[in-house]
């Protein structure tokens, strides 16, 4: 019996990218109970239905809107009587941008931050108190590299990715205290192939409906999720994934930053 046999695992931003791809591999896994959150439910569906038969029963749906803070204490109170329980939150849901600061709204910046961290903040201080009373749980949440670097074009973006590692570090050095099997994994994806670009803001807030060139080469969905179960089983406390070009980034920033401003400066990152 695997960690996650028997778990029942709520993902956020399941109905496209990364969240689709999870829920795919996680479907796999033995006796696996699944709540599938994001805005759009039809989508939910549609990813549900692509389940197999005979553990497409063993899958809710909860439509939740990250960027309405006001409602996810409800939501979490009704995603927790789903299967009367939860073991592992997986926040990943989230909005990417792309546009230079000098042109980017303050209001642009202000809704990145409200769906990627006040949102997954959020949802994480409501699912504690859960948590706590069990003794147990574990809170894995998808960052990004761009949560250890910055890079132009990102500056909204990896402000509120950088966010969540302070947030989640902490977090998870006070839950030592309280109790040793309440667990927090950081996910650093590099480039991975979805729709994260098409659907990322610029800088007035309109979508910018194009697929850069990196993240269309870069790391299949469903090897990245593989990679990402193996990081949670494993109760990884943060994990890189993606290609050997962002993880070096995330070294050569830590042990070389003078090398790494120079570098970054002069790289085709839009």
């Amino acid at each position: 019996m695997g960690y996650l046999s028997n778990k029942v695992i709520w993902i956020t931003g399941a109905s496209s990218g990364i969240g689709e791809a999870l829920t795919y591999e996680l479907a796999k896994k033995r006796g696996v109970r699944l709540i599938l959150s994001s805005r759009r439910k039809e989508e939910l569906e549609r990813v549900k239905g692509n389940c197999p038969q005979q553990v497409q029963a063993n899958i809710r749906i909860l439509p939740i809107d990250l960027a309405h803070e006001e409602t996810l204490k409800l939501s979490t109170e009704a995603a927790a009587q789903l299967f009367g329980q939860i073991d592992i939150l997986i926040n990943n849901g989230g909005i990417a941008q792309r546009s230079l600061a000098k042109d980017t709204l303050i209001s642009v910046d202000r809704q990145v931050m409200e769906v990627d961290y006040f949102g997954t903040v959020a949802l994480t201080k409501y699912l504690l108190p859960h948590f706590l009373k069990r003794k147990s749980g574990h809170f894995v949440t998808v960052s990004s590299v761009m949560g250890m670097i910055g890079t132009p074009y990102r500056s909204g973006y990896a402000a509120a990715k950088h966010a969540l590692h302070g947030f989640f570090d902490s977090l998870r050095a006070e839950l030592w205290k309280e109790t040793k099997n309440i667990y927090v994994t950081l996910v650093c994806p590099g480039w991975v192939k979805t729709q994260v670009t098409m659907n990322a803001l610029t800088g007035d807030g309109t979508k910018l409906n194009k697929m850069d060139r990196a993240t269309s080469v870069g790391l299949p969905a469903n090897k990245f999720a593989e990679r990402m179960i193996e990081a949670i089983e494993a109760k990884k406390e943060e994990v890189y994934i993606g290609g050997s070009k962002e993880v070096l980034a995330v070294y050569l920033k830590r042990f070389f930053p003078k090398l790494f401003s120079r570098t970054v400066r002069k790289i085709a990152v839009r």
